[in-house]
């Protein structure tokens, strides 16, 4: 008895102790989730205007930003598909271009009482049109996306000014012009003015409502972001390529239409020669928000956080009296240092 307790007392006691698990650095989550790091620039460039110029702080400024961002955010939502998939798309401007003009050309000579249902209908219909021109080509010629999207978008750039116009008319058909006239919510400020949130900002949630779903809640989606992954693997998978490259560019083609018409009813003007030369702003935003320019990557909620850092750039620092010529210069900064948190995430 007194040998065992004794045995027992003596034995040693073996006790294991769990590895310590190093959390992560703040540089590893900034890059596994770049959309946090835009939200930081976003939060910090307000900061700053708002400390420079106090009247930032109002919901007028909100509003403005809401007015100026929702063409680029229709753009930049086909964009991300786009770059989703492992593509590039540079003729979105041309597309919206060309089929807001034709369209309210139109209509405003044959059919001036037509409804703006139908008119925003035929707009997405060409945009589809259009976009599905760009698939084809990219997936019958094998050639980069980049290259087959630069000549589609001179070709309609060319098929405008050409065939269709190059003066502007700021007599639109009655419907268009009613629907820029529509406030979803407004308000007087303290100066008197009328700050007035317009109504084509539900078309930007709902686009943005049905691009989350299709990526995240479909099989297409899935599709998309494996072939951005690797094509080679997608095509073992057993995944369409055909029909994946024709949604990629006729969703996108039908955004771009959507935002010409939008564009024209918001501005009640029609300029061909509106909104080119806005690509690489939308291209940035979208790869501000998270998306590798490689494929693969990218989600809803950043490339809007992207859209919303590269409006404020463009439209709010002119409040403090930056130079518009910084703007592109703090742009092209902020995309080097998101490209820096790609590369950390590729080495994690």
């Amino acid at each position: 008895m007194n040998s065992r307790v004794n045995q027992t007392m003596t034995t040693p006691t073996v006790v294991e102790i769990a590895p310590k698990v190093k959390p992560p650095s703040v540089r590893a989550k900034l890059a596994r989730n770049p959309e946090w790091f835009t939200a930081a620039l976003i939060v910090t460039t307000c900061l700053i205007v708002g400390a420079i110029n106090p009247r930032f702080f109002q919901l007028a400024t909100l509003f403005d930003l809401l007015h100026s961002a929702t063409t680029m955010s229709l753009f930049a939502l086909g964009t991300l598909v786009v770059l989703a998939s492992g593509g590039i798309d540079v003729s979105f401007t041309a597309i919206a271009a060309l089929t807001m003009y034709g369209i309210t050309k139109a209509v405003f000579a044959w059919w001036p009482d037509a409804p703006f249902a139908l008119i925003l209908i035929a707009g997405a219909l060409g945009g589809i049109v259009l976009g599905i021109v760009n698939g084809l080509l990219v997936y019958r010629l094998k050639a980069p996306s980049l290259i087959v999207t630069i000549g589609t978008q001179y070709l309609f750039r060319g098929v405008l000014l050409t065939f269709i116009g190059t003066s502007f008319f700021m007599n639109i058909p009655h419907s268009m012009d009613r629907f820029g006239r529509i406030p979803l919510f407004f308000y007087h400020t303290s100066e008197g003015l009328r700050a007035v949130l317009p109504v084509s900002v539900l078309a930007l949630v709902a686009a943005a409502i049905v691009t989350w779903w299709l990526l995240n809640r479909t099989m297409m989606g899935r599709g998309v972001y494996a072939m951005g992954g690797s094509l080679a693997i997608a095509e073992r998978l057993g995944y369409n390529l055909r029909a994946i490259h024709l949604f990629v560019f006729g969703y996108t083609g039908m955004l771009a239409g959507i935002a010409g018409i939008l564009h024209v009813s918001n501005n009640r003007l029609a300029n061909p020669f509106d909104l080119v030369g806005s690509e690489l702003d939308v291209i940035a935003a979208v790869i501000l928000g998270g998306a590798r320019i490689t494929g693969g990557t990218g989600t809803v909620a950043g490339t809007l956080l992207g859209v919303v850092l590269v409006t404020l750039i463009n439209s709010v620092l002119i409040l403090i009296g930056v130079p518009s010529t910084w703007q592109k210069v703090i742009i092209g900064a902020f995309i080097l240092v998101a490209g820096t948190l790609f590369a950390l995430q590729r080495k994690s």
